[in-house]
C-alpha cells in the first residue's frame, strides 16, 4: 500500500536529494512538532542525519523512533540498517536487513544490500575472532553467502543497475573475472553511461596484450565522450598519451641512426667509408628519409588521432614533467641528427660525439621513464 506523505515531508526529502540537509532537518522539525507520529518524517530526519556522515547516533535515535511506531516499516528498517553502519554497530545490520527481507520477501532491494554488507561483517568478525587476521577460508565462504543472495537481487530486479554492481564487487573480491566481466555488460546494457563499469571495460581494452597507444587512447577518449567526469578514464588517456610521446622519441632516435649512416659514422669491415666532406646533394638528400619518418609516424598518424587526444596532448605536455622531458630529448636527438648530415664535416670525431650525446640521454631514461605517465 502506498503512503501519501505530507508536503513538508515530500519537500524535506527533495531537500535531502539535493544535499541540502539542514534546510531539510528544519521543515521536518517543524513537522514532528506537529505530528510526532509521522513515520516517514522519522525516517527522512534519519535520512538528512546520514547524509552529512557524522550524525549516526542521532539518526539511529530517529530511526528507533520510526520503528517504535512501525516495526514493520520497510523504509525505517533499511534506514535503520544504513544508521547502525554508520554509528559504528555494522554488524548488528544483518539483522535488520533479514528483517526487512522476511516482511517483504519479493523486494530486491533488501537482497541486494544484504550481499553488499555480508561479506563485510563476516570478514569484520573472522578478524575479531582471529587477533586482527582474516582467514582465507572464512573470505571465500562470506563470499559465496554473499554472492547467492545478490543472485537473488538480481532475479528478482532485473533491470536495477545496483544488484549487478554488488555481484561485480563479490566477483571481483572473489578473483572471478569472468563473472565479473559479465556483471559489466550487464550494467552496460542498463547505464551505458556507467562511469566505473565503462572505465573497467575500456581500461581492460586499452591494456590487453598487442593494443598500441594509438588504440588505447581512442579507448578511453571514445569511453571519456560518455562519462566526461571519469578519473579513472582521464588517467588512462593521459597515460596512452604519454605512451604516443614517446613513440616521437623512437622517430628522433631513428633519425640519428640514419644520419649515422648518411656519412658512414662506423667503419665496417670489408667496406671503405665515404669520403668526407658530402657534398651539398648528399647532405640533402639525407633529409628526404628523416622527413618520411616523421611524415609517416607523426604528422600521419597525429591527424588520424581522435579530438579529444590532440586536445590531451598539449594538455599533458603542460601537467606532466615527464612528457616535457621526453619531448626535449627527441628535440636533442634530432637536432644531433641534423647537425651530423648538415654540417659539412671534415672529420668523423664531431659527429661521433653528436651521435652518443644524441642517443646516450634518451638510453639513459628510456626504460626509467615508462611508469612516469601520472
Amino acid at each position: 500500500m502506498t503512503t501519501t506523505l505530507h508536503p513538508a515531508v515530500e519537500r524535506a526529502d527533495l531537500l535531502i536529494g539535493l544535499k541540502r540537509y539542514e534546510e531539510a532537518r528544519e521543515l521536518l522539525a517543524g513537522r514532528l512538532t506537529e505530528d510526532p507520529e509521522d513515520v516517514r518524517a522519522w525516517v527522512e530526519l534519519a535520512r538528512s542525519h546520514l547524509g552529512d556522515e557524522e550524525n549516526g547516533a542521532k539518526a539511529l535515535e530517529a530511526t528507533e523512533r520510526a520503528l517504535a511506531l512501525n516495526p514493520e516499516d520497510i523504509g525505517a528498517l533499511l534506514t535503520h540498517a544504513n544508521a547502525l553502519r554508520v554509528g559504528g554497530r555494522f554488524p548488528e545490520s544483518e539483522g535488520v536487513l533479514r528483517e526487512a527481507i522476511r516482511l517483504a520477501p519479493d523486494h530486491w532491494y533488501g537482497y541486494a544490500r544484504l550481499a553488499d554488507w555480508l561479506w563485510r561483517i563476516r570478514i569484520i568478525g573472522s578478524g575479531q575472532a582471529n587477533g586482527g587476521q582474516v582467514q582465507r577460508e572464512d573470505m571465500l565462504a562470506a563470499l559465496r553467502e554473499s554472492d547467492l543472495i545478490a543472485q537473488e537481487a538480481i532475479r528478482l530486479g532485473p533491470e536495477k543497475v545496483y544488484a549487478y554492481e554488488v555481484a561485480w564487487l563479490i566477483a571481483d573480491m572473489s578473483g572471478d573475472r569472468t563473472a565479473a566481466d559479465r556483471m559489466d555488460e550487464a550494467i552496460l546494457r542498463l547505464d551505458p553511461q556507467h562511469e566505473r563499469a565503462l572505465a573497467r571495460r575500456t581500461q581492460k581494452a586499452a591494456t590487453a596484450p598487442g593494443v598500441k597507444a594509438t588504440e588505447a587512447a581512442t579507448l578511453y577518449a571514445d569511453a571519456l565522450a560518455s562519462a566526461p567526469g571519469s578519473e579513472p578514464m582521464r588517467r588512462g588517456l593521459d597515460a596512452a598519451s604519454y605512451r604516443l610521446l614517446r613513440g616521437l622519441r623512437w622517430l628522433a632516435l631513428l633519425c640519428l641512426a640514419l644520419s649515422a649512416a648518411g656519412i658512414d659514422l662506423f667503419a665496417t669491415e670489408g667496406e671503405t667509408q665515404r669520403e668526407l666532406p658530402l657534398v651539398l646533394g648528399q647532405r640533402l638528400w639525407d633529409l628526404v628519409p628523416m622527413a618520411a619518418v616523421w611524415a609517416l609516424g607523426a604528422l600521419l598518424r597525429y591527424r588520424r588521432l581522435r579530438a579529444g587526444v590532440r586536445v590531451n596532448l598539449p594538455s599533458l605536455i603542460r601537467r606532466l614533467a615527464w612528457a616535457r622531458v621526453v619531448l626535449g630529448q627527441a628535440a636533442w636527438a634530432m637536432l644531433c641528427a641534423l647537425l651530423i648530415t648538415q654540417i659539412p664535416w671534415t672529420e668523423r670525431t664531431v659527429p661521433l660525439v653528436l651521435f652518443w650525446a644524441g642517443l646516450v640521454p634518451a638510453l639513459a631514461t628510456m626504460w626509467f621513464d615508462r611508469p612516469r605517465n601520472g
